[in-house]
């Protein structure tokens, strides 16, 4: 019986693969590869991506845990290649440098990143021994991870959602109301992830106007749940609750997806709505 859902990540940004371990996923789950591929393909998009996103291509291996299809219950591994570790096989060799392979060294931190503490917690000179793996691309290997979680809540018919609402100080009008299936769809289809259409205009102008003046931008972005069961969050007791998830996935109604909660609102969640922010997570970047 699994317990609490934990995982661990590996790789440089640059380096061959980018890995994750996760532990505590039960037996008996029906997982695919093509399933955490399409949270992947969603990571690379969006307005205003980087080179970078123009290079990879990213697609998980699943190297343990899984057999015809269904979890073991044992760790998962999950492995992306990183397409451009051809241009830096070389430069993060795992073994001695070739001679005359470029280092690439990075001796100047930059401001707002992990490179300045980074060096001085670990004593490295170069500063690329820092970078990466403090780089964004490490998001890839946990978005693979989250591919997982979500297959697992997805029997419990728990699903999550999120909308930004704001970019660099522009918001969506406060009176904007859709329902959970309407703004699930306007923030897929949104290159912005934003489900008001005026405020997604405003906001792709405003980083247009940020990027020409080699500027960044903060937001807001909402996180919200239905399905979830009422008191299955707690701070407190988490081994109890890993054991209770365990026992009621091994309850759950077999050749059947188990029913949805029926202890949340009968009404639909609705964006701007309090039932909505019972239970949510904002990011603030100012």
């Amino acid at each position: 019986m699994a317990g609490a859902f934990r995982f661990l990540t590996a790789g440089e940004s640059h380096g061959e693969a980018l890995v994750a371990v996760i532990d505590g996923v039960p037996a008996g789950l029906s997982l695919a590869e093509s399933q955490i591929n399409e949270d992947l393909a969603r990571r690379q998009r969006g307005y205003g991506r980087g080179g970078r996103m123009k290079i990879e291509r990213d697609q998980v291996r699943i190297l343990s845990g899984v057999r015809w299809g269904s979890t073991l219950g044992s760790p998962i591994t999950l492995q992306i290649a990183n397409r451009d570790w051809e241009n830096w096989k070389s430069t993060m060799a795992v073994g001695p440098p070739e001679p005359g392979a470029a280092q690439k060294q990075v001796t100047r931190p930059r401001p707002g990143h992990a490179d300045l503490a980074g060096a001085m917690k670990y004593g490295h000179h170069d500063i690329r021994n820092v970078l990466e793996r403090s780089s964004a691309r490490e998001t890839t290997a946990r978005v693979a991870v989250a591919g997982v979680a979500k297959r697992v809540l997805d029997e419990f018919g728990v699903t999550i959602l999120s909308h930004v609402t704001e970019i660099g100080g522009v918001r969506i009008a406060p009176d904007l109301e859709v329902t959970w299936e309407e703004l699930a769809r306007r923030a897929e289809a949104s290159e912005v992830r934003c489900a008001d259409p005026a405020a997604e205009a405003a906001m792709i102008k405003a980083i247009d106007a940020a990027r020409e003046k080699g500027d960044t931008l903060g937001g807001v972005f909402e996180v919200g749940t239905a399905g979830s069961t009422v008191g299955s969050r707690r701070r407190s007791a988490r081994s109890r609750r890993s054991r209770a998830a365990s026992w009621a996935w091994a309850s759950r109604p077999r050749g059947a997806r188990a029913r949805r909660s029926t202890t949340r609102s009968s009404s639909t969640p609705r964006a701007g709505s309090s039932a909505r922010r019972t239970m949510r997570a904002v990011w603030r970047a100012e």
